[in-house]
């Protein structure tokens, strides 16, 4: 003898109520042997006698409203900056507190994942720790060049990048090429532009940058080989010149992070008609940069975290 057991939740009920409403059986009598209790027998029952089987079936508990939800106009107003800016939700807390809307991040992430606006990650890969020493402007500041994405004039141009390890303060500057004489004369322009004094700077292994992986092996006497003519100028200023090991731009992270930010930011959303045109662009795009509130530095732009070192001020941030 097969017995059919219940599959769904509205089966499970129906078995004993049916029953109980075809008065096969009382109701004190099911609920001596029923493992639910009596009140949810009752309430079954009276569901059933309403609106038949379809009373059965089971119907969420959530509640249809809540007294602490955000007010609409808060909600399309987080909408409309997501949109608009491409901020994350920690950015986006600053941004609206300056104008004197209070809400958690946490809020704001599930609004803007509730609107399918989020960003779909890949799967993140081994992340290795570094020590962070906390450092002062022109500690360190790290160098580096980016291709401009698009063509322009049917010609590719270059972006060279210096940004300051301490405040985030940075200098964009677009050229031709990456050769040495290029790369020489933008550390020169960052001297004389940067409201610091640079005590070193950190590059990768970029041929305009250092030859030792290329000059060094193939000089006569590795002993007293020739400097690279960017090491000699840095030597000139008195200032250090690190290299990060091959393969690990993780160790020159802050200048690769905020390429990927020129790419998204700027370029994602910039055409240039000629080099002209560029060149005013991504001057603008560096002022605005500088004033962007960053993560790292606990909602303060790069431009504040400048003055609050130049003034002396303690801060909680590290390089």
């Amino acid at each position: 003898m097969s017995i059919n057991m219940p599959k769904t939740i509205k089966e499970e009920r129906l078995r004993w109520i049916l029953p109980i409403y075809n008065k096969e059986i009382r109701m004190v009598d099911a609920v001596k042997i029923c493992p639910h209790s009596k009140r949810s027998l009752e309430r079954w029952l009276a569901e059933y006698r309403k609106n038949g089987e379809i009373g059965l079936e089971s119907k969420s508990t959530r509640p249809k409203t809540n007294p602490k939800e955000t007010p609409i106009r808060i909600k399309e107003r987080v909408v409309e900056m997501r949109r608009e800016r491409k901020l994350c939700a920690l950015k986006l807390k600053w941004q609206l507190e300056k104008e004197g809307i209070m809400i958690h991040r946490n809020t704001i992430q599930k609004i803007i994942k509730k609107e399918g606006l989020v960003r779909k990650y890949r799967v993140r890969k081994l992340k290795y720790k570094y020590i962070k020493v906390p450092l002062m402007q022109g500690d360190l500041v790290e160098i580096d060049v980016k291709y401009v994405p698009d063509l322009i004039e049917n010609r590719r141009y270059y972006q060279f990048t210096a940004i300051d390890c301490a405040s985030r303060w940075r200098y964009l500057k677009i050229y031709p090429d990456y050769s040495n004489f290029s790369s020489m004369k933008f550390l020169k322009e960052i001297l004389g532009i940067a409201p610091f004094w640079i005590r070193a700077i950190k590059t990768d292994n970029g041929s305009n940058f250092t030859n030792r992986y290329v000059g060094y092996q193939k000089s006569i006497d590795p002993l007293n080989s020739r400097l690279h003519e960017f090491d000699v100028l840095c030597q000139k200023y008195n200032m250090m010149h690190y290299l990060i090991d091959p393969g690990k731009p993780a160790q020159n992270g802050k200048v690769e992070r905020s390429h990927r930010t020129d790419q998204e930011m700027f370029y994602d959303r910039n055409k240039s008609k000629n080099l002209k045109e560029l060149k005013t662009k991504i001057r603008i795009w560096n002022d605005e940069y500088n004033n962007l509130e960053h993560c790292g530095l606990n909602g303060k732009t790069p431009n504040e975290m400048l003055e609050l070192l130049l003034n002396g001020k303690p801060t909680n941030v590290c390089g």
